[in-house]
Order: C-alpha cells, then structure tokens, then sequence
C-alpha cells in the first residue's frame, strides 16, 4: 500500500471509529458509472461537509490491496446488486491536493505527483515499464496487472485558488489524464474529484469539461449524500444526550436540491462533544475572506447583505458566476460564491406563467441565511466592517435600541423613518407587512444579542416582531405595527392581547413599543412603555 498509488482502508476505517452517518449508498451510484461514458464525476460541496470523508470510503472500498468486506458489510452499500463487483478490483490513485500544495513547490507540484506515482508503481511491480509520458506509465501498469485505476482528486480546485500555483499546468495535466479518447478509457474506470467551486463553463477549464458535475446548486441524485440529514442527526443527538431542537435551530437551514434540513457535519459533532451551541466556521480558512466578499462594492451588494443579516430571503441570479474567486462582474456573483462556500442556503422555486398552451415554467433562485451559526458569522462581520453602508446600519441601529430601551419615543420614530430612506429598504409601505420589513432592518443589531420572533402567538393574537434577550440582564423588546391608526392603537393591543403574558418566565423589563405609519402625513409615530416583572 503506497502514499499516492493504493492508499488502502487505513483512512475509512479511522472514520468508522469515529462518528461515521451511512454515506455508502453514494459508492452505488459511482458503480453505476463504471467504464461508462458518465464515469468521471466531479462533487462540489462546502468545506466541512464531508467530502474528504467520502474519498477516504471509495479508496476503502475500491483499492485492490486491501480486504474491505468487514468495514462495509453492516452499510447500505453491501446491499446493493454491484457491491461484489467491484469491491476491492481496482488500482487506486488518490490525491489529497490540499496536502499536496503543503508537500510541493508551487512551480513543482505537477512533477512531484508525477515521480511519486510512479515509483509507486514500479515498487509494486517491478516489471511494469517507465512510458515515455506519465500517461503512457499509467497504460503499462493497467496491461500489466490487467486493472483499470480508479482515481480520486479531493480538493481537486484547491491549486486553482492558489494564485501561486501554475493553473495552466495543472489543467493541462488533467487534460492529459481525462481529455483523451485514445487513452483514458484504457486508464480509468471511474474518476471522482471533489471541491468546493463547481467547473468553469469557460474554455480554460475545458481540460475537464467532460466531467459529469454536481454542485451544492445542481446536486441531483446525490443530494442525500451532502452533509447530515435529520434523521443522521437525531443519532448524533441521542448518542451524545443533547438537544435536537436546539442543534437544529443552530445548524439546520440548507436546502440541496430535493433534501431539505442539511446541516453541517463537522458543526453538528463539535456541538454534541462540547455541549456549546456555537459557530465552528470561524475554525476553517473560509471564514478569513468571508469580510473581503461583503464589503465589495458590486452594484446593491450591500443592501442584500442587510436584507440578509436582518433575516430576509432575497432573490438571486446564479447564471453569471465564472466559478472563481475573483472574477467578479454581479453582485449576484458575489451572492454565489457565498453559496458554494456554505454562506448562504440556496433554494429554487418553480413558478408557472400564463394558461393552457401559453403555460410557461420558469425557475426562480433565492438565498438566505440558513441558520444561527451562520447568522452569528455574518454578525461578528458586521461589526468589523468598513462599508459605508453598513457602517451607517449598524451605527443608527445601535442608536436606535438604546433609545428604545431609554424610552425616547421621538428618537425612534424619527430612527424609523430614516431607515424607510436607505435604498434597500421599501420606500413606500402598501401592508403591513412592508413596516415589519423596515423594523428588522432598524433593530438589525439585536441579531447579536436577541433571538428575534415575528408574529409571537398568545392566547388573542400575534405580537408583529418580539425581541428575546440571550442575556438575562437585557430587556424583552415587544414591537407592534400599525398603519393609518395610532401608536396608543398600538400598544393597547399588546396589553388588550396579553402578550407580555407569554413571556411570564423571563426576568427583568419587558418594553413594549407600539409604531404607527400615517400614510397622509408620511410621518412615523411610536409610544414605549415599560413593563418590569
């Protein structure tokens, strides 16, 4: 068993001895790709969301050096009709790129996987001989031994994003592997990379072009193979005695394609081991650039990472990303990369157009926030910030909750109305709902501090938007919303509605705040009253 060539099960089995969730079922679906035309296949996921897991499994269970039958036998996999087949038949080329750039020279990182496969080989077998390219050795080995090679790339983007690396090189490697009708069919029985950007559509990707691609955005029928489901994490929960609500309100929140409640694995397990329901992403390298990605000045990009922070859904246009972390012309490209990057959670939502023959399907694209580990990073961000446009949220939100919490009603009303003016937020309110919508945005430092609720059900209503405290020493923030009445209107129907009654368990002052809009006079007016228990 080598390094690079054959790696055997050593890796797996140290994952079956930790807290392994059944992923197996995705080798059935690598199987049936097997010295087929769809047998190079490329998953783009997020960091921390399993995807070196996953190559340590095939390499486990394709590598022909090794016995693997006890590892797989009490899984999904060993249940399928191609599980003996192609258990343990195949020469392995696995390549860790991430570890590699750590091993290599920029400038040598080609030949140094070149001469490190290769003695490999030819330490197995001493017969098999050196080709006049590298592509050649890997015929010789396969005639020789008479088995193909299945390949496996994690991280197979990480020397595109290292700007030090010879991207050119390196794509032309992979062209030599991959682009050749002569010879890689006489190579490969499968190859599977992994990454976190999807493949350029561009032509200077186009050395692997051919590969069959599924992105956090486009996952298809290897959606259940991303992340934890719910049910893998109310394993998790139950082994370690702690809270599924709480562990789904932290991590929960992504969609991928047809699954929905995704979460994070490497999150889900650090919570249940440490008993803290926290953020684990300021651990990974993804999280250093997450400040540089939103402070960028792309038309409007601000006002969506408000709308954002402040708990919107907001619409978004994913046609235009070059799959790259620089290449950025969109503020939707921005957007994007967040997406693949684990920032934000993507959804679709198909929308029929027109009747009977003119019937049109179109498909519409939102993200959001997807959870509060994510929404805490977004926070610490913005306090860190820059940007004009946030600097100045930030700066009159901060003002306008000690205002509130002072009773100074004029203050907010007036803090209210300058929020309607910022370009991100709706100038004109034609329901209700458009209030609501500016009051998130005014109260958008409270996502540090509070667990914000919209309608709050009580026994005769709903309160518009509550504010709970983390912390015990700060105040409960109940907000009701009214249009063309008046804010005395307001806060007697908190008081006609006992809302504050729902709170009966918390300590301290609960401030009620009643805000209405007069449509005539344009004017925003707010009464506070402070109720202390």
């Amino acid at each position: 068993m080598g390094m690079y060539l054959n790696p055997g099960n050593s890796g797996f089995e140290e994952v079956l001895n930790g807290d392994y969730i059944d992923k197996t079922g995705l080798i059935a679906l690598i199987n049936q790709r097997i010295n087929t035309p769809s047998k190079l296949v490329c998953i783009s996921r997020p960091r921390r969301f399993g995807k070196s897991y996953a190559a340590k499994m095939l390499c486990a269970y394709y590598d022909y050096t090794c016995d693997s039958h006890s590892l797989f036998e009490k899984y999904e996999i060993s249940k399928d009709s191609t599980y003996e087949g192609n258990i343990n038949k195949y020469h392995v080329i696995y390549l860790d790129m991430t570890n590699l750039l750590e091993k290599a020279a920029p400038q040598k990182l080609i030949q140094f996987i070149k001469d490190n496969v290769e003695n490999e080989i030819f330490a197995t077998d001493t017969n098999i001989k050196k080709g006049s390219s590298f592509d050649q050795t890997l015929i010789n080995a396969v005639e020789k031994t008479g088995r193909k090679i299945v390949m496996i790339i994690d991280e197979w983007d990480a020397p595109i994003r290292e700007s030090m690396v010879n991207t050119k090189e390196y794509l032309l490697f992979l062209r030599m592997l991959f682009k050749s009708s002569s010879t890689t069919p006489k190579i490969f029985a499968a190859a599977y990379m992994t990454g976190i950007l999807p493949i350029k559509k561009d032509g200077s990707q186009s050395a692997i072009s051919d590969f069959e691609e599924h992105s956090i955005i486009e996952p298809d029928e290897f959606a259940k193979y991303t992340g934890f489901l719910e049910e893998d994490v109310h394993k998790i929960c139950d082994k370690y005695h702690v809270d599924f609500r709480k562990m789904k309100k932290w991590y929960d929140g992504y969609t991928v394609g047809e699954v929905r409640s995704v979460y994070n694995p490497y999150s889900v397990i650090c919570a249940a081991k440490k008993k803290k329901y926290t953020s684990y992403w300021r651990q990974t390298s993804a999280a250093d650039n997450l400040l540089t990605y939103i402070e960028m000045d792309e038309e409007g990009l601000q006002g969506d990472i408000a709308q954002l922070i402040a708990g919107e859904t907001i619409e978004i246009n994913t046609s235009s990303f070059k799959n790259d972390v620089t290449g950025f012309k969109l503020k939707d490209d921005v957007l994007t990369l967040l997406v693949h990057l684990g920032y934000l959670a993507y959804e679709q939502k198909v929308e029929i157009l027109g009747e009977g023959d003119d019937e049109d399907e179109i498909i519409r694209e939102f993200v959001h926030i997807p959870n509060d580990e994510i929404r805490l990073e977004f926070s610490n961000i913005l306090k860190m910030t820059k940007h004009e446009v946030l600097v100045d949220l930030l700066s009159n939100s901060k003002k306008l909750l000690q205002d509130t919490i002072s009773g100074n009603e004029e203050a907010v009303a007036k803090a209210i109305d300058e929020i309607r003016q910022m370009n991100y937020a709706p100038t004109y309110y034609n329901d209700e709902q458009a209030l609501r919508y500016v009051i998130k945005f005014a109260y958008i430092v409270c996502v540090d501090n509070y667990m914000k609720i919209e309608e709050l059900p009580s026994g005769k209503g709903i309160a518009d938007v509550v504010f709970i405290p983390r912390k015990a020493t700060d105040p409960t923030l109940v907000i009701e919303l009214k249009g063309n009445k008046s804010d005395t209107a307001a806060i007697q129907q908190i008081k006609d509605r006992v809302y504050p009654t729902i709170l009966k368990n918390r300590k301290g002052k609960i401030i009620l705040v009643g805000i209405n809009y007069d449509e005539k006079t344009k004017v925003h007016t707010c009464k506070i009253e402070t109720v202390t228990k």
